[in-house]
């Protein structure tokens, strides 16, 4: 249990599984988390359109109203930012670029070991936490300050939206300024998918990023394209 002075998160869990379900939240109550459960995806929706304050998202794919994918993309359409972990079925893992094209932050593969999916938890919500739980993380770009503690961005006084997943990328890419990064250490070090995979995933999330951050996308200066290679941050 956390102490009095320890931040207390609150985990939504979408799971049409009884058995499952109890079994994480037991679990994540025993570990201090403020747990809701939603049992199909619909429900899931209506708690965050009526501003129920998730901190983190468990999300299956395979609910009985709507596939998990179309809550995922309902989420991002509705602006909401809270960092989503998708349960998977192992049978389903050729499916989960999809997931990442849509937004999701991080997936687990069913049958899981519950301190697994608490490890994954922690790490997504240390990228995500508030100024006041971690350290700030300040970034420019031309007119634009990101937050990486916040996932914040503004220009000027107007907020540029952008998803934890672009934030994510964004980051890693301005860890490694001036070097080429590959498509495969992406995939490995921001989506945590090992192996050669054929996929047109990063490069959406390379042009999402440039439409927020380039002010001409014919001449891209802060990211560029080493063709054959991968991407570079040149701020």
């Amino acid at each position: 249990m956390p102490t009095p002075s320890a931040p207390v998160y609150h985990l939504l869990i979408v799971e049409d599984d009884a058995d499952v379900a109890q079994a994480l939240q037991d679990f994540f109550t025993l570990q201090g988390y403020q747990v809701t459960h939603a049992a199909q995806g619909a429900q899931a929706l209506d708690l965050v359109k009526n501003g129920r304050p998730f901190d983190v998202v468990l999300l299956d794919i395979m609910l009985p109203d709507q596939s998990g994918f179309e809550v995922l993309r309902a989420l991002r359409q509705q602006g909401c930012a809270v960092p989503v972990l998708v349960l998977t079925g192992r049978g389903e893992r050729e499916h989960l670029l999809q997931g990442f094209d849509l937004g999701a932050d991080d997936y687990i593969v069913k049958p899981f070991d519950p301190d697994e999916v608490a490890a994954r938890v922690r790490a997504v919500l240390q990228r995500t936490q508030p100024p006041d739980r971690t350290p700030m993380q300040c970034y420019r770009i031309g007119d634009l300050e990101i937050n990486f503690s916040t996932y914040e961005a503004y220009r000027g006084n107007e907020r540029v939206n952008f998803t934890a997943m672009e934030l994510n990328v964004l980051h890693y890419l301005i860890h490694h300024r001036g070097q080429v990064v590959t498509r495969r250490q992406l995939l490995r070090d921001v989506w945590h998918i090992e192996g050669d995979v054929e996929t047109r995933t990063i490069d959406r999330h390379i042009a999402s990023i440039r439409k927020k951050i380039e002010p001409d996308l014919r001449q891209p200066r802060y990211i560029e394209t080493v063709y054959g290679k991968g991407y570079r941050f040149k701020g």
